[in-house]
């Protein structure tokens, strides 16, 4: 004979557990949805908002462990076979930049991207530029060449720039930083030794920075995984 007290009362036992399971969801649902609402930024894709809202963790590696094997240091003040200072380069209006009227100053040239994990650098470089005012030039090279992750143009990466990150520091054309035919000759001497006299380092990825002093002489490379902020950062510009 069947029990129909026994049944109904395990029915119901079940269907109060599914609604507790349901309330869970719903409310794991609706936070997921405040957290990606106080994400999103209204000038950036959603995958900019996310990488932006994710890079301190995407950079905690280098401050839990610390950044010696993401730099290079040009220990023994090699100096270069070819001078800085005949380099030039095209800004991102389309005017040319003679590095001549570089000298005197400490340089940092990075090779940068709008849709990269690391894109959260333009913030501290600028940070960076303001902290040191007059004293440093900052050129940021767009580039495509990891993952396809520039693909604005030239008047959009400086939109992109100026109204999520308030960059003021100079931004140079779009072009290719890797070793190559296409690569630009700012970084070709940034990565030939026959040119800067000891560095043979592309950029691993973009927003990978290379210091130059007052000289004219290459004096630190650091990977992406090192902040801009870093201490190692600021005491190779002093």
């Amino acid at each position: 004979m069947v029990n129909w007290i026994g049944l109904v009362y395990r029915l119901w036992t079940f269907f109060q557990a599914q609604i507790i399971h349901m309330k869970k969801l719903i409310l794991i649902i609706v936070v997921i949805t405040l957290i990606l609402f106080l994400i999103k930024k209204s000038n950036m894709t959603w995958r900019q908002s996310i990488l932006k809202a994710t890079y301190p963790l995407i950079m905690l590696k280098g401050k839990l462990f610390g950044n010696d094997k993401e730099m290079k240091v040009n220990m023994n003040h090699v100096i270069p076979q070819k001078s800085f200072y005949t380099l030039m380069a095209i800004k991102n209006n389309g005017e040319i930049l003679s590095f001549t009227t570089l000298k005197g100053k400490k340089v940092i040239i990075v090779n940068t991207a709008s849709d990269c994990g690391y894109t959260g650098q333009y913030d501290e470089l600028e940070k960076l530029y303001q902290q040191f005012g007059k004293q440093i030039v900052i050129l940021g090279f767009p580039a495509n060449d990891f993952k396809e992750q520039e693909k604005k143009s030239d008047k959009e990466i400086a939109e992109f720039c100026k109204i999520n990150f308030g960059v003021s520091f100079q931004l140079m054309k779009k072009t290719s930083v890797i070793k190559g035919e296409s690569q630009n000759e700012v970084f070709k001497w940034l990565s030939d030794v026959q040119e800067n006299g000891w560095c043979n380092r592309q950029p691993t990825w973009n927003f990978s920075k290379y210091v130059i002093n007052d000289d004219g002489v290459l004096t630190h490379f650091f990977s992406q995984n090192v902040s801009p902020l870093s201490k190692e950062v600021i005491a190779s510009l002093q």
